[in-house]
């Protein structure tokens, strides 16, 4: 028997009370800049048990304007901005070249939380890119050796034999420099801190930044 999309879809539930807790927020007692709040929410996400806390939504925009979006791991959140990493040459790496502002989403479903920034990209010194990759594991070398990301790929079994090299290389030399490897930073103009409430009164709050540091506004959920 088929499927039936629309059956699933309303036999499913946002926010099931046996996994999520929805915490009250008080955003008059929010501190000043958002990477702060961010901290804190993304600490207690992980305490809840999310699973895989610092996957997010990277969003950008080709040549034409056209709006692209994927699942990419954060590398880090501090006052130099949120920062990612591909290599330049694949699909958002050209779209950042291109046109070098993007957005974040975070969902955090056992908090019902999420987080929303957006901002200017620019790219890292290539140092820092490659120190970045080394501090991480052989698989992600591996993978940054392997490159040619978003290329098309004319069988499955080429993809295997690069793979095998490419890890080979990784084992053989932990330092090995993948020249494409580019990490990005997110430098925020505006982040949005969504909380969930049981009634529906979720509460928004939205931080932009002006000339003297960051300005605080609820919005209507």
């Amino acid at each position: 028997m088929a499927t039936d999309l629309h059956e699933l879809l309303r036999s499913l539930r946002v926010w099931d009370p046996e996994v999520t807790r929805l915490p009250a927020f008080d955003p008059e007692r929010a501190p000043g800049t958002p990477v702060e709040l961010f901290t804190a929410w993304f600490a207690e996400a992980v305490a809840a048990g999310e699973r895989e806390p610092h996957t997010m939504t990277l969003a950008t925009a080709d040549e034409e304007g056209r709006p692209d979006a994927r699942i990419v791991m954060l590398h880090g959140a501090d006052a130099g901005g949120w920062s990612f990493a591909t290599h330049a040459t694949s699909r958002k790496g050209r779209q950042l070249a291109a046109r070098p502002y993007a957005a974040l989403t975070f969902y955090w479903p056992r908090r019902g939380r999420q987080v929303r920034v957006r901002g200017p990209v620019v790219s890292a010194p290539s140092g820092e890119a490659q120190a970045d990759l080394h501090a991480r594991s052989t698989g992600a070398l591996a993978a940054a050796l392997t490159g040619r990301q978003s290329e098309p790929l004319s069988s499955t079994e080429e993809l295997a034999a690069v793979s095998r090299a490419a890890w080979d290389r990784a084992r053989a030399d932990p330092t090995a420099a993948s020249p494409t490897w580019t990490l990005y930073r997110l430098d925020p103009e505006e982040a949005e801190f969504f909380q969930g409430e049981e009634h529906r009164r979720h509460v928004r709050l939205s931080y932009v930044r002006n000339d003297t540091g960051w300005s605080r506004q609820l919005l209507w959920p």
